[in-house]
């Protein structure tokens, strides 16, 4: 029947501009029911984290906002959706459900059964690329293989991408008029409250589709000319800081693309810019690619000659790294940044990262569970695929002896030591040649800095030179470590 509502499943798509799930929803003419499913029965450990349910909430808030603005509602249910939507469609007598799709192997898994069932009982019911330039299947090699190295994965998926216009956000929705029961969002408790850890967000960040779109306006208007430098100055907002709109799908890589390139054509002197910042977009599609063929990923050595290396299992370490009291400057300001806003700067990820794995010798699981649990960003094939990187387990990884020196590297991208000074307010004294390394500096320093070795701050936990023995010598017990 015609007449019959069409649902439409929004997943990691919380937008309503550039969306073709509720396009081909509203071309049918049929009354909408926009359903969000809080499925927190995802498969092994990788639930929402904490950060990330603080993100949902407010993006989700914003988004019923705007569909209530255009004549609809947004239905919110908690519960398997496997169950959950097959439910809604019986209530309301549903004709068709249409959603964008999502790549990880339990939802390809659910999806595909989703979509015979309903199929098999008379449903119309399409499923469309709502989150990717290119999908996984669509960028492979001459013989067919799915890419392992990103250059050429990158080289060819530029040739091949669909360069489709981002779809126009509706003005009106034609809101089913039935009675639907949905569930309150504020019930779900997404944010934290009793302590309330998220406080340091609220300042930071706006989730939601405005906030996306105002954060690319915002990035090109003041930050894309000087990105290629920029993105690496700790201490400055040299970033486009949209990962975490991205991820939730409050914008479309493709709408990313689109205003870049009207971008570039009113000023040409922005292309460098541009080209290094689509570059990052690409790593994004690449670890896509990465866990859609190799599902495993997130659990698993990608070189499996890693699994015999040999970890060390420390829970003071990886507590004090957790914490950022390591004695380094650079790793612990990041530890703080993460726990305070949410995010990480892009350098700090990987020095930090690297930290972990080859000066403490931790697994890199303990490292993507934690940034699973606290980054705002968390995205499952991002993260993994970058931790498996920086450790040298991973596709086109770091070569393993490359190892990240926290105080040189915080001399480089800190030089002024305004990053540190942010985050360790109780470093802030300290003049720039010791900021990085106090301790070094003599007592008169530290005394008129206020800083007091292993009360005020720690002393280092391990020796640099050591640590960096110790992981030269703990990787060439692997096999085709190059």
């Amino acid at each position: 029947m015609s007449d019959a509502p069409a649902i439409v499943w929004l997943r990691q798509d919380l937008r309503l501009g550039d969306n073709p799930a509720l396009r081909a929803a509203i071309e049918t003419k049929r009354p909408l029911v926009l359903l969000y499913v809080l499925d927190d029965e995802t498969p092994g450990r990788w639930r929402l984290g904490g950060a990330s349910r603080w993100w949902l909430h407010k993006s989700l808030s914003a988004l019923g906002a705007d569909v209530e603005k255009r004549g609809a509602r947004l239905v919110l249910r908690k519960g398997a959706a496997a169950k959950v939507l097959p439910n809604l469609v019986k209530e309301i007598g549903a004709g068709a459900v249409f959603w964008n799709r999502c790549y990880e192997a339990y939802a390809i898994a659910r999806d595909k059964a989703l979509k015979e069932k309903l199929s098999a009982d008379g449903l119309e019911v399409q499923s469309f690329n709502g989150a990717l330039l290119n999908e996984p299947w669509v960028v492979k090699t001459k013989t067919g293989e799915p890419y392992k190295v990103f250059t050429p994965y990158w080289r060819a998926a530029r040739q091949v991408a669909e360069r489709r216009a981002p779809l126009p956000t509706p003005k009106k929705l034609n809101g089913y008029a039935g009675d639907v029961a949905s569930e309150r969002l504020a019930d779900w408790k997404l944010s934290p409250t009793m302590p309330n850890w998220a406080a340091g967000f609220e300042d930071e960040w706006k989730p939601g589709e405005a906030g996306a779109l105002a954060a690319l306006r915002l990035f090109i208007k003041d930050r894309l000319r000087d990105y290629p430098e920029a993105r690496d100055t700790m201490g400055v907002h040299g970033t486009s800081r949209l990962s975490a709109h991205l991820h939730f799908g409050e914008i479309s890589p493709a709408q990313v693309r689109a205003a870049i390139e009207s971008a570039i054509h009113d000023a040409p002197a922005l292309q460098r810019g541009a080209d290094k910042f689509m570059t990052e977009i690409g790593w994004r599609e690449f670890s896509t690619n990465l866990l859609f063929h190799w599902p495993t990923l997130p659990e698993a050595n990608w070189r499996d000659n890693f699994d015999a290396f040999p970890w060390r299992d420390d829970a003071k370490a990886l507590r004090a790294w957790r914490r950022g009291q390591t004695g380094y400057p650079i790793v612990d300001a990041a530890m703080r940044e993460l726990w305070i806003s949410g995010t990480m700067h892009n350098r700090a990820r990987m020095i930090a990262a690297s930290f972990l794995i080859k000066h403490l010798l931790i697994d890199w699981r303990h490292g993507e569970a934690w940034f699973w649990d606290t980054l705002l960003d968390a995205d499952l094939a991002n993260n993994a695929a970058s931790w498996q990187w920086v450790a040298g387990s991973g596709a086109d990884a770091s070569p393993y002896f490359r190892i990240f020196n926290p105080i040189t590297q915080g001399e480089r991208y800190d030089a002024e030591g305004a990053y540190v000074r942010k985050w360790l307010p109780e470093l802030a004294n300290l003049p720039d040649d010791v900021i990085h390394r106090p301790w070094e500096a003599d007592a008169a320093t530290l005394r008129k800095a206020g800083v007091e070795l292993d009360v005020t701050y720690p002393a280092p936990i391990v020796d640099h030179t050591a640590a960096r023995a110790r992981a030269l010598e703990a990787f060439a017990t692997l096999s085709s470590v190059g």
